[in-house]
């Protein structure tokens, strides 16, 4: 049996017989590009040469193969590499967006997914996953918010956990499971203006209760890789924070894994104007905590294509050779490196097996999965008259109406390099199996896909990242736009497709509005025009503006980007084979002009004018976090308190009695709110500290039970720059919503006689 001392002894053997260019090297990963020109050479240069420690971005298995062999067999030393990979909701298999995951309120869901996207990374080959994304995200403008958890830090904690697991399974190195390589420490999702890459600025109070949380759920779990982020948090630059690396990072939170970069962080510390040079930000990188730097392997000069370049951290060993920085840093670093290449179990099997690898990629119970979880991530928002589900034995002709119905890229969503776009299920597609040979399914775009009005920061690269994509083909705006109609107004009810290209989500894809792009609210309009239901499926990776939507439409299904077997699962659900269930794990706003908009804000001097701060309309949601529609009804009752009174350290035992009076089986989550009501600082109005999702069949009742710990009544006080607990009266409720009115109260006192 290996120990970790004898991991440590191999460990120290490599760093005696390394030098200082191969140090540094370990410390370097390379974007690899094979078709790339001029990229491809350099790389594989600095792979024979012992002077690369990780690529990514290589997903076949017969080129993973082939560098592996590059670096073990004609390296000095024969150090394997490290192969990563952004899969962010999944690699073959194709799961809903991460936004879309977390609307399932399912954690044990979000664990089988990301066991299922590890086993096909490791089958190709790969061995470290760049994901979960864990910043909370207050700000839909944003474009990576559809790759976390939404605004929640308990939510978004649950989730983060949950994927570790999943994708390390029961420790690293578990057969069929990757390194989890949680990111952007710290405080990325609070980008001013929701502009992607713009500086942050956040009080310690914030940062430690709403977005750190997260990341210490996913180093309590043992995640092995943290990434930093690009951006400037209070001024100083993420991959040279000392502060969040070594003493929130390490010390506080313990972690002891290894940090790596975002893209070409080092070298942008000096574009940052952080930084003097290379040298300089490579050793306040070294120094701060990084132990790797992701490198594109290109510059980028400002109104130039890009140009081969060297990473910052090649200047390491010249840096050590003045006397400039201290050697027994690079090796903390390297030896960090090595280890989790060592309990990955590389150098006793580098290499993937290529003929299991097309079989795994093909399991059909990964396409399964992927057709539950985008059942189980969907949110039903409004449902007029019991419009869905639809009736089959009144329904003869269905119109599938809009841009997004048929399109492959739009229902996969962002963040996909490695898919098969041929084989994922549209919405249309869906709804004609499951429709059966008695219901005509007709279709019309009406309107054609919008496209992106400013240039990808990407453009240079866009052809060589392989994500969804799909030629748009000539389009007559008026006619189909009229044929769309005409469909409508001879069918029975009306299935528009509407919402958001895949681009116009994730990394460099922020948005400064949240109306519905193109002609699609005028498609509505028109359709709804013609006094046939409609029903709207939105895909999307943001809350959009629904106001005008909510006054025409019957039903409003969010199926988000749903993934792979998205056209199926929507279909399911239209029709009743499956019931809704998923919740919103953000503030749905009614508008732009309303963003940030969260649940959890803290009460203002004058609490009963909180809906009144706007001129000319609601300060209030749309739609409230925690809110989603089932077929059927759902009853809370029977809230019961194990005491009225705790200690600080105490553990408060919730009961609640949850009922379903519906002649049909109901999805819910049942969700558990806290307030403290004075304190060594003001808490927020009310804020998730429990939840659970369950199945009650027609007339079933079932009670549940929740804890609330002393950790969940903690937070970190300004005041006392730590953490506290404090005496005070809680106000408790529980239901299916942050507005939920089930009450109850507790107090906490410091000493119970």
């Amino acid at each position: 049996m290996t120990t970790n001392e004898t991991l440590q002894q191999r460990v120290d053997t490599l760093l005696a017989a390394m030098t200082l260019e191969e140090k540094a090297g370990q410390l370097s990963q390379y974007f690899y590009f094979r078709d790339m020109p001029g990229q491809a050479e350099p790389v594989e240069a600095e792979v024979r040469a012992g002077r690369a420690g990780s690529l990514l971005f290589v997903s076949d298995p017969a080129e993973t193969n082939r560098l592996q062999r590059i670096a073990v067999e004609e390296s000095r030393l024969g150090i394997p590499l490290l192969f990563g990979f952004d899969v962010i909701h999944g690699l073959r298999t194709i799961f809903p967006v991460p936004l879309g995951l977390a609307s399932s309120w399912d954690p044990q869901l979000y664990e089988r997914v990301q066991a299922i996207a590890a086993r096909e990374a490791r089958a190709v080959g790969i061995h470290w996953a760049f994901a979960p994304m864990v910043d909370i995200a207050r700000d839909p403008r944003w474009g990576r918010i559809v790759e976390g958890a939404g605004e929640d830090p308990y939510l978004g904690a649950q989730m983060a956990a949950a994927q570790v697991r999943g994708f390390q399974g029961e420790a690293i190195g578990a057969p069929d499971h990757v390194v989890a390589g949680p990111k952007h420490f710290l405080g990325y999702g609070a980008a001013l203006g929701g502009r992607d890459y713009d500086e942050v600025n956040l009080s310690e109070s914030e940062l430690r209760n709403v977005y750190l949380p997260p990341f210490a759920a996913a180093v309590q779990e043992g995640a092995g890789n943290i990434m930093t982020s690009y951006v400037g948090i209070n001024g100083v630059p993420g991959a040279a924070d000392r502060h969040l690396l070594s003493d929130v990072l390490r010390d506080e939170l313990g972690f002891d894994g290894f940090v790596v970069s975002d893209a070409s962080a080092v070298v942008d510390l000096t574009t940052h104007r952080f930084a003097r040079d290379d040298r300089d930000a490579a050793a306040r990188a070294i120094r701060a905590g990084m132990d790797m730097e992701m490198f594109l392997g290109m510059r980028f000069p400002e109104g130039s294509n890009p140009v081969p370049g060297a990473c910052a951290f090649a200047t390491l060993p010249e840096t050590v050779r003045a006397g400039e920085l201290d050697e027994s840093l690079l090796d903390e670093a390297v030896r960090r490196v090595l280890l989790m290449k060592l309990r990955l179990g590389l150098f006793e099997q580098p290499y993937t097996n290529e003929a299991q690898a097309a079989t795994t990629l093909s399991l059909p119970e990964h396409r399964e999965l992927a057709r539950i979880a985008a059942e189980r991530s969907a949110v039903l928002l409004h449902n007029a008259d019991s419009a869905l589900p639809l009736d089959r034995s009144t329904l003869r002709s269905i119109a599938v109406i809009g841009p997004w119905a048929d399109n492959k890229p739009a229902t996969l969503g962002p963040w996909v390099f490695a898919h098969d776009l041929n084989s994922t299920v549209t919405v249309l597609e869906g709804m004609r199996r499951v429709a059966g040979a008695d219901i005509q399914v007709e279709h019309a775009p009406g309107v054609p896909a919008p496209t992106r009005q400013i240039p990808s920061p990407f453009a240079a690269m866009e052809q060589f990242l392989g994500g969804a994509s799909a030629q748009a083909a000539p389009f007559d705006e008026q006619a189909e736009f009229e044929r769309a109609i005409e469909l409508a107004r001879a069918s029975d009810v009306a299935v528009l497709v509407l919402g958001e290209a895949a681009d116009m989500n994730g990394e460099a894809a922020s948005r400064s509005t949240l109306d519905l792009p193109g002609r699609q609210l005028e498609l509505l309009e028109a359709v709804a025009a013609t006094g046939t239901p409609v029903v709207l499926v939105l895909l999307s990776g943001r809350p959009l503006d629904l106001r005008q939507v909510a006054e025409r439409a019957a039903a409003i299904l969010v199926a988000w980007h749903p993934g792979s077997e998205g056209g199926l699962a929507v279909a399911r659900l239209l029709f009743g084979e499956v019931a809704p269930g998923g919740k919103l794990p953000v503030s749905w706003p009614r508008s732009v002009g309303q963003v940030p908009l969260i649940y959890s804000r803290l009460n203002s001097h004058q609490p009963h004018t909180s809906t009144m701060r706007y001129w000319e309309e609601e300060s209030t949601p749309l739609y409230p976090f925690g809110f989603g529609l089932t077929y059927g009804e759902v009853t809370y009752a029977n809230l019961s308190l194990d005491a009225k009174e705790i200690g600080l350290d105490d553990t408060l035992e919730v009961s609640v009695e949850v009922h379903n009076p519906s002649s049909r089986a109901v999805e819910e989550v049942a969700q558990l709110y806290l307030h403290q009501r004075y304190g060594r600082a003001a808490r927020p109005v009310r804020e998730l500290k429990a939840f659970e999702r369950v199945t009650l069949a027609p007339g079933e009742s079932r009670t549940l039970h929740f804890q609330i710990t002393a950790a969940e009544r903690r937070y970190w006080s300004s005041e006392q720059a730590t953490y506290v607990l404090d005496a005070s009266t809680f106000d408790l409720w529980v239901g299916g919503a942050s507005t939920a009115s089930l009450h109850a109260e507790f107090a906490v006192h410091d000493h119970l006689s």
